[in-house]
């Protein structure tokens, strides 16, 4: 298996860091505004708004209580019933005072005696124990409580879907004597909802003691009982727990979590919840989430492009210092021996002829002791920036050591590689080095053709032997082999 390189291994790890640390802070952030949202639901908006609607229902939805109640203790009503219900049109007036003062939608009396059915236009009719229609009022007068809300179709009005508040009549003497109340439509109570759900966010119903939906906003909302409902069947039986305090609860449905506060309301005898999707509310939150992990992997994209560029920038750095002689810019000898490793690579594969030359700058120790190390480089880099331009474009010249430099000429006979070198020799010579006239600079070349066969170490045996024998040779000249 590859090893993988330093730089990759760096940069995954910065990699690894980042996103690590952009998960953790961005996770951390989210579970934090998660749990803080849920919190203020649970704890406070819900509530609120529980209690805000509890309020608005006291004004709106109980007043046909209070008015049921009135109707069931005013003396009127105790005394025209014990009198006989000798004159019904006085009744019928109270009843229709009654709904005209108050806006109801019917108002009614039914008398336990003689089991008339009184409105405001009238009698209505009689009712009867075996009238399926009239076992409300049978319900009612055997029910040990004062009152009850239901819906029903009201006979008076075309069978509308009414919510009539039933509340019992008692004499002085504590014996019932009969059934009065009003009645409100059930599309007028929906629309109350509908202003609770629209101006506070949150979903509202009423259901019966038995866990029955009685009333929501929507008229497609399931009416089933919360006892049979996916969910919030898991949580009925802390609702139906007859508390008039408000109390939270959770359930999930369909892997979304949902709030609920609800109290029971003994003056409608039904349980009031509100009911949040916290799902829902925490879109806003999962959006952030989501832009918060777009953002830092955009900025670990950045950081690790940034990252890459600077290590590929230093790498190359690097290499270069590596590869570079420091004074000249020419290639260093460990440089060379590369190039020349891979050049006869290629020689293998496609053979051609392929030359050298060594360089010897003349006294250079005199040089650097008569005139200083400064005066010495810069002869050194003048040398290589004329050896470097005398070159051919494919040519590898390089810093050998010291004062010696190297040329590689690729494709080029031994023949040709004498006229190079006899060029070089003449621009040295010939060159202004700025140095006092007595002094004149000058180098000693050796001239070698790569043989078949021949090692790099051979090759540079050759090339030395030949250097040797110019600078023995009285200097400022060019040997080449035989």
């Amino acid at each position: 298996m590859p090893r993988i390189p330093k730089r990759i291994r760096l940069l995954l790890l910065v990699a690894i860091l980042l996103v690590g640390g952009f998960l953790s802070t961005s996770i951390a952030s989210y579970v934090v505004s998660r749990d803080a949202l849920r919190d203020g639901l649970i704890g406070s908006a819900l509530p609120l708004t529980g209690d805000n609607i509890y309020s608005e229902i006291q004004k709106d939805m109980l007043r046909p209580v209070f008015i049921s109640s009135q109707m069931a203790h005013d003396t009127f009503v105790r005394d025209w019933l014990l009198a006989g219900e000798q004159d019904p049109t006085q009744l019928t007036r109270f009843l229709q005072e009654v709904k005209h003062k108050n806006g109801t939608y019917s108002s009614f009396l039914v008398s336990a005696k003689t089991l008339r059915y009184y409105y405001g236009g009238g009698i209505l009719k009689s009712v009867a124990p075996d009238d399926q229609r009239d076992a409300w009022f049978f319900r009612v007068a055997n029910m040990p409580q004062e009152f009850e809300t239901n819906v029903d179709p009201d006979l008076a009005n075309r069978d509308k879907m009414t919510i009539f508040i039933n509340y019992k009549i008692f004499d002085y003497a504590g014996q019932f004597i009969g059934v009065t109340g009003v009645g409100i439509t059930l599309d007028s109570m929906r629309h109350l909802l509908q202003n609770y759900e629209a101006r506070f966010q949150r979903r509202v119903y009423f259901v019966d003691q038995a866990g029955q939906v009685m009333l929501t906003g929507d008229t497609q909302q399931t009416r089933a009982s919360i006892l049979q409902q996916a969910g919030i069947s898991q949580v009925a039986a802390k609702i139906l727990n007859h508390q008039t305090e408000p109390i939270a609860v959770t359930y999930s449905l369909n892997d979304q979590l949902i709030l609920l506060n609800t109290r029971f309301i003994p003056e409608l005898g039904w349980y009031l919840i509100v009911e949040q999707n916290e799902t829902a509310d925490l879109r806003p939150v999962q959006r952030m989430f989501q832009f918060n992990l777009l953002i830092s992997a955009l900025v670990t994209l950045l950081v690790l492009c940034i990252a890459m560029y600077s290590i590929n920038r230093s790498q190359r750095y690097l290499e270069t210092l590596a590869r570079t002689d420091g004074l000249t810019r020419l290639l260093n000898r460990r440089a060379f021996e590369v190039v020349l490793t891979q050049k006869l690579s290629e020689l293998s594969r496609r053979p051609r002829p392929v030359s050298g030359i060594l360089v010897d700058i003349d006294y250079f120790k005199q040089v650097n002791d008569q005139f200083g190390h400064t005066t010495g480089d810069a002869v050194l880099q003048q040398v290589a920036q004329l050896l470097r331009a005398s070159a051919r474009a494919g040519d590898t010249v390089a810093r050998w050591g010291g004062e010696e430099f190297v040329i590689l000429l690729d494709d080029c006979p031994k023949a040709q590689a004498l006229e190079l070198a006899e060029r070089l020799r003449l621009k040295v010579a010939h060159f202004d080095f700025a140095l006092p006239d007595s002094f004149r600079v000058t180098v000693s070349l050796g001239v070698v053709e790569l043989q078949p066969g021949e090692t790099e170490i051979e090759f540079f045996q050759r090339a030395d032997q030949l250097l040797y024998a110019a600078k023995s040779s009285g200097r400022n000249c060019v040997m080449a082999d035989v």
